[in-house]
């Protein structure tokens, strides 16, 4: 009897079954039935992805390039000159991304994060500790794609697959509220994947935001929904994420370490961290600090969003109302003492007026983060306008 072709092998050098039960039949070697079933197994066997490590495509939200480990947001020399709540915050990739051009038709991500706590009771695990993938469209504007959802410290994902062929910029964010070891984007073999160009096609200095919780990320679903990644995206500008959860103080040892750096613009949004003292003993030296190092480079001061149930709760609308008494007369007292390009940003609107922008009166929402990138976008707008005119 012949042998027949096995209906499960699919590659042109074919697989066999040999009945057993023909009496007539000369049984092959072992050595043959062996080589035969590995040949089958490693013909069947889908190619996995190629894996390229983020940091030879170039990462991107990080100001300084000696840092203790590779997704560290302040430098090395930091640890022990700032408090020890900041350095450890530092740790955290708020902020970081990668871009990359390939044309690859199925992406996948493998990450690792630092902590097992991978999600927090009032915010996302997709913003705490996944990643966050966005595409260029044909139209040049960022349109979000993909997430990577964290099961555990170390994770596999298959971010998005079934895209027509072509070549297109994509954009990962790293974790928010946790620190990340490394990061790979993986695909299939052959595909190129190189990093990509400039930010708007040219040379622009980054953003950089520095804050609170807020700025760091809380309560964004994904990494690429904090109002700084936002503002990034709408304007085609790289950017710093320095928001540091409960620890945006305005203290000198930070006002040291970002006069070190040579942003497009200075956005201040400490106040949600700040009493009223605070304000007028920390803003002034503060900005002079910056403009002392930087005579040209604009300055933004941002109030505290409004609280959501400030309308009711007494304490909360005194909150509000007295720290932002003391900023607008530190603002006012920098300009009549000669600082100039310092703008301001009221807190009133940051967050809309119906309440339905915070998960819990004080962080907000991903509506909240849109609505406060609405907010900067109108003081930020005209100043980015100007960066990249070389203005």
């Amino acid at each position: 009897m012949p042998a027949t072709k096995s209906s499960h092998c699919t590659r042109r050098a074919a697989c066999y079954n040999f009945p057993m039960h023909d009496s007539t039949f000369v049984a092959p070697s072992i050595a043959l039935l062996l080589a035969t079933a590995v040949f089958c197994s490693a013909a069947e066997k889908p190619a996995g992805p190629v894996w390229t490590d983020i940091r030879t495509l170039g990462v991107e939200g990080q100001g300084w390039g000696e840092t203790k480990a590779p997704f560290d947001r302040l430098p090395a020399k930091a640890e022990g000159k700032v408090r020890g709540a900041v350095w450890s915050l530092s740790r955290h990739s708020a902020g970081m991304h990668a871009r990359f051009v390939t044309d690859a038709t199925t992406i996948h991500a493998r990450w690792a994060v630092t902590s097992t706590n991978l999600g927090l009771p009032h915010m996302a695990a997709t913003g705490v500790s996944g990643v966050d993938l966005y595409v260029k469209d044909d139209q040049g504007a960022w349109r979000w794609l993909a997430v990577g959802r964290p099961t555990q410290r170390t994770n596999t994902a298959q971010l998005v697959t079934g895209l027509p062929p072509g070549r297109r910029e994509f954009l990962l964010y790293l974790p928010l509220y946790n620190g990340t070891e490394f990061v790979q984007v993986g695909v299939s073999k052959g595909a190129v994947i190189e990093k990509a160009g400039p930010w708007g096609g040219g040379a622009r200095r980054p953003v950089l935001f520095y804050g609170t919780s807020i700025l760091h990320g809380a309560c964004a679903s994904r990494p690429g929904m904090v109002h700084s990644a936002i503002l990034g995206r709408r304007f085609h500008f790289p950017h710093l994420n320095l928001g540091f959860s409960g620890n945006g103080k305005m203290e000198p040892e930070l006002a040291d370490l970002l006069a070190e750096l040579d942003p497009s613009v200075y956005v201040l949004d400490c106040l949600p961290n700040m009493t009223a003292a605070e304000v007028t003993e920390r803003v002034e030296p503060f900005v002079n600090k910056l403009r002392a190092a930087h005579p040209r480079t604009p300055i933004v001061l941002v109030e505290d969003r409004t609280y959501a149930d400030s309308f009711l709760v007494t304490s909360k609308r005194e909150r509000n109302d007295t720290s932002r008494v003391a900023l607008k007369a530190a603002y006012e007292r920098l300009k009549k003492s000669g600082v100039k390009n310092l703008s301001y940003i009221k807190g009133a609107d940051l967050l809309g007026a119906d309440g339905e922008g915070t998960v819990d009166s004080s962080h907000p929402n991903d509506l909240g983060f849109m609505r406060q990138a609405d907010a900067f976008a109108k003081v930020l707008g005209p100043i980015l306008k100007q960066a990249a005119a070389g203005r």
